[in-house]
């Protein structure tokens, strides 16, 4: 037993850290890329609304807010993405028997949430130091926040690789449905403020939950009306489920 848990542990190391040398490569430079990318996009926002004339949407910062926002989506995001290729890139190493599908899988959920957990820590550490309005109200519920995030984009990510897998026009398809979650996932924009049926719509969104969730870590009184825990955790089970019952139907006909 402890010779088999030793040998997944050392398959896990070694593959995390071959998807670590593909991500950001030899240099410095690609893990700096992983900090610019969302600091660059909350940056703008709060150049937009600030040249706007604009408050807060809540709260007394712009950069707060939106990074409650920006970071919890790209950061569901890239999950899904990467681990939507999983198979792809590693079809090769599949052909080994110690390796196994759920591996890939993992080294990549175990990466991706690594790299932004440390995003996370360097961006809101910089809003501390430049505006003092960055820590957050309840640690505790930010770590929930950012643990159910990556359950979230590994649900989904587990689910877009069986896909892919079977339609490989489901990569395009993918990138044309996921692009209006920008405007969905209430990055700009404080959902419970929204009217009531629009605020229905709005709900069946997972990832708008995510982001409430993040925000309510943050903020000391933030009352959030739509934020339903249970549904989102209920989406992840299901997703779950779905993907890698998926996984394992349609494993042979990917290996063929």
């Amino acid at each position: 037993m402890m010779a088999l848990l030793g040998l997944q542990i050392h398959v896990l190391e070694a593959l995390v850290l071959r998807e670590t040398r593909a991500a950001f490569g030899a240099s410095h430079i690609g893990y700096l890329w992983a900090v610019i990318v969302p600091a660059t996009s909350i940056a703008v926002l709060v150049a937009v609304f600030t040249l706007a004339g604009r408050n807060p949407p809540y709260g007394s910062s712009f950069a707060l807010f939106f990074a409650t926002g920006v970071l919890t989506l790209q950061f569901f995001s890239k999950l899904s993405s990467s681990l939507m290729a999983a198979f792809e890139a590693n079809k090769a190493l599949l052909t080994y028997p110690p390796i196994k599908e759920l591996d890939v899988l993992v080294a990549r959920a175990l990466l991706i949430s690594a790299t932004y957990a440390v995003v996370f820590l360097l961006v809101f550490c910089g809003i501390i130091f430049w505006d003092t309005s960055g820590m957050p109200a309840h640690l505790g519920r930010t770590i929930e926040a950012f643990a159910v995030t990556a359950l979230l984009g590994t649900a989904f990510g587990v689910l877009n690789a069986v896909i892919l897998s079977i339609w490989d026009s489901w990569r395009h398809l993918e990138k044309i449905l996921t692009s209006p979650l920008f405007f969905l996932s209430g990055i700009f924009y404080v959902p419970s403020l929204l009217p009531p049926d629009l605020m229905t719509y709005l709900s069946w969104n997972p990832i708008l939950h995510v982001v409430e969730w993040m925000r309510d870590g943050f903020y000391p009184d933030y009352d959030s009306t739509i934020l339903d825990r249970a549904y989102l955790m209920r989406s992840i089970l299901v997703l779950l489920l779905v993907g890698f019952s998926g996984e394992r139907l349609f494993r042979k006909r990917r290996t063929a």
